[in-house]
């Protein structure tokens, strides 16, 4: 046997590889995976486009409406770890089955909802089940190709749609508004949660990295409920106001709850993040950059969705293809960023430069009005926004994961997500806070059954949301300044490859 033959069957070992690399159902395995976590991905943008359909279906008010966006996220965030670590405890294929027909079951629920207190519970059940079937879809991936050449095929075929599911969702969401029902946007995950069960079930095998290894409960408990105390203080800021108790004491208790989940992450036998991840340099600025930036575009993409349709009058399908430009913008920037910017002068400039151009962006749109064009008004910030966001999400992403050891690769991938989810839910919430804020104290003295004066009071909330948008991305740069390191970082060949979710 060749000593190249030793050391490829020693990695496929290492990695836990349960089928030859040279197995000839390994491409139909990767578009079972790209599937599943096609329909995981989608669902975090889909619903957005159907919202204000769905809330006037459903009649529920103004602040409750963040909460079908945040449960979601929330959900998801909080558990993707221990989802992580349930793949690893019981098998990957396992974990993958169960998870599509979660989904699969949670999405058809919360399409026939008939409240919103049914439709957000079908929300955080879906986050809770896309948590466990996105780390196992990533574990397969990586331990299905072990070949160099092929893995970075998979790797860039899973990471492009990964990333295309955002504006995939968008514009599905439109159309299956528009066609069908808003309903729709949630039934649509049981027709591809059929093909990916099936395909997972005949062409998956069951393995298993830490068959000895235990679940961090207490880790779980306190970092799902100190995430949930956050975003619920936020949220409630709306409801009632800073100084209620509701407010403060949730924010207090998010913050000490999190202390205390880091505090036991040292003492645990079996951390559910490890600590390292967070203490180098550059991945901790990475981290803070993925989360700043994901809480400023979520709110981009909920306040404008509500602006192109009830001021604008655009259609479900109209909205989503006004979307793409940014995104289109946003795909262009990343390659730019990642294959020219950030070898050439590191992340402590392109990182900053691109939360720069992004709050310029934001702080331009807030010139929007009652009667204003999409062309002018609305197309070249977002373009401009988009081109922004490209700088900064892929770059940090990047680094986030870089230069991880095989064993902290998987946690290293869910923690970059974590942040982007995290990120988003605060986002959301504090945004659609801040902009209900703007609306009642613009309304107060005036006339609130004139028309006129409630879309004015409406352009005022979501002009505020874009400021303080602007203002989190303008604060993103000086910290990304203030903490990357000089220079270029240097390339780990070592290193294990990590897809972001």
């Amino acid at each position: 046997m060749s000593q190249k033959t030793l050391v490829e069957g020693a990695r496929a070992g290492a990695l836990g590889d349960p089928e030859p690399a040279a197995s000839s159902k390994r491409w139909w395995i990767l578009a079972v995976i790209a599937l599943a976590q096609l329909m995981v991905v989608l669902d975090a943008t889909i619903v957005n486009i159907a919202l204000p359909s769905a809330q006037k279906d459903l009649g529920f008010s103004d602040g409750n409406r963040q909460w079908i966006v945040t449960a979601y996220a929330l959900a998801f965030a909080s558990l993707l770890l221990l989802g992580g670590r349930i793949a690893d405890l019981f098998g990957r294929k396992t974990a993958f089955l169960a998870g599509v027909v979660g989904f699969a079951a949670v999405s058809a629920l919360g399409g026939a909802a008939n409240g919103f207190g049914m439709l957000v519970t079908a929300r955080a059940l879906q986050g809770a089940f896309g948590a466990l079937l996105a780390p196992a879809a990533l574990s397969l991936l990586n331990t299905t190709f072990t070949d160099a050449r092929e893995r970075a095929r998979a790797f860039s075929v899973y990471g492009a749609i990964a990333g295309a599911g955002g504006a995939v969702g968008l514009l599905l969401g439109g159309v299956l508004t528009d066609a069908l029902d808003w309903r729709w946007t949630l039934y649509v995950n049981v027709a591809i949660a059929v093909v990916a069960f099936a395909g997972g079930w005949l062409l998956l095998t069951n393995h298993r990295d830490a068959e000895n290894g235990k679940l961090d409960v207490p880790g779980t408990l306190l970092v799902a409920a100190g995430l949930f105390s956050l975003v619920y203080g936020f949220s409630n800021a709306e409801t009632h106001d800073w100084g209620s108790a509701l407010t403060w004491g949730f924010l207090i208790a998010g913050g000490v709850l999190l202390a205390a989940f880091a505090w036991w992450q040292t003492k645990a036998a079996h951390p559910l993040l490890p600590l390292r991840i967070l203490l180098e340099r550059n991945r901790a600025a990475s981290f803070l950059a993925v989360l700043i930036s994901a809480g400023g575009m979520f709110g981009v993409f909920l306040f404008l969705t509500y602006y192109l349709q009830l001021n604008l009058g655009f259609s479900p399908t109209r909205t989503g293809v006004a979307f793409l430009p940014m995104v289109g913008a946003l795909m262009v920037a990343a390659q730019l960023g990642t294959t020219v910017l950030l070898p050439r002068i590191g992340p402590k400039v392109a990182v900053p430069i691109g939360f720069a151009v992004a709050a310029a962006g934001m702080a331009w749109l807030t010139g929007i009005g009652v009667g204003s064009s999409y062309v002018s008004a609305v197309l070249p910030q977002l373009v401009v926004t988009g081109v922004g966001l490209g700088l900064v999400m892929p770059a940090a992403m990047q680094l986030a994961t870089g230069g991880v050891t095989a064993q902290d690769a998987g946690v290293a991938s869910a923690t970059v997500n974590a942040m982007q989810q995290v990120g988003g839910s605060i986002g959301t919430a504090l945004l659609n806070t801040l902009a209900a804020s703007a609306a009642t104290d613009y309304l107060a003295g005036k006339d609130a059954t004139s028309k006129l004066v409630q879309a004015q009071a409406t352009i005022e909330s979501y002009t505020t949301a874009f400021w303080w948008s602007a203002g989190m991305f303008t604060a993103g740069a000086v910290i990304a300044f203030l903490l990357f390191r000089r220079g270029v970082p240097e390339p780990n060949t070592d290193a294990a490859p990590v897809v972001h979710m």
